[in-house]
């Protein structure tokens, strides 16, 4: 069994209307996670939320770059690449809120990501680009927590990124997998399961609690 104490936190990420059934980036059944979620908040001392929060024209909407479609991929002008989404999670927009059925009034940090217009940002930790912090890491460090339990959305982005991350900035870190959903987009659960095996993040099951 696994008995949260006082120097965990629950990291809910991404639980958000467009990441739900009927959003502009549906993750099929990421309706089933909210309740999961709201119930794993009442089980320990600190939680923090994630949101993502893109200004209109983001780099990672595919209405941002000529003649691209949703899922295909640029090169960005640092050489990396791009993967392309649906306009989602705009800021402010009824898309991004958070799911009403999530309710954690108690959370104590809300962390919004993807805020800059030409930068992505699956993990609550690090920027797309692999060095741009989001501050997340320092909080937690003083604060005194010390083991983190992920859930949310989705498995194979935001919420995996965002264990790996956690995992390799030092904390002891858990995924709940029956309380994430995934999107697979070219084989991304499977490279997102080993990746995660690979950086130390351990499975949690609701069942565990």
């Amino acid at each position: 069994m696994f008995v949260p104490e006082a120097t965990d936190v629950l990291l809910v990420v991404d639980v958000q209307n467009d990441f739900l059934p009927g959003g502009a980036l549906a993750v099929v059944g990421g309706d089933e996670i909210v309740a999961p979620c709201r119930d794993l908040a009442g089980r320990f001392a600190h939680v923090v939320l994630t949101q993502d929060w893109h200004p209109a024209g983001h780099v990672s909407f595919a209405s941002s770059h000529s003649g691209q479609t949703p899922f295909g991929s640029v090169a960005l002008p640092d050489g990396r690449s791009q993967m392309l989404w649906p306009d989602h999670c705009v800021q402010g927009s009824p898309g991004a809120a958070l799911a009403d059925g999530l309710h954690i009034p108690r959370a104590e940090l809300i962390i919004r990501k993807g805020y800059r217009r030409a930068l992505d940002s699956y993990s609550a930790f690090v920027e797309a680009d692999g060095r741009t912090g989001t501050g997340l890491a320092g909080y937690l460090r003083e604060r005194g927590l010390r083991r983190v339990v992920v859930c949310g959305l989705a498995t194979d982005f935001c919420a995996g990124w965002s264990a790996i991350d956690a995992a390799r900035a030092g904390f002891e870190t858990w995924l709940v997998t029956d309380a994430t959903r995934g999107i697979d987009a070219a084989g991304s659960m499977a490279r997102a399961a080993q990746d995660m095996k690979a950086a130390g993040v351990r499975p949690l099951t609701l069942a565990d609690f």
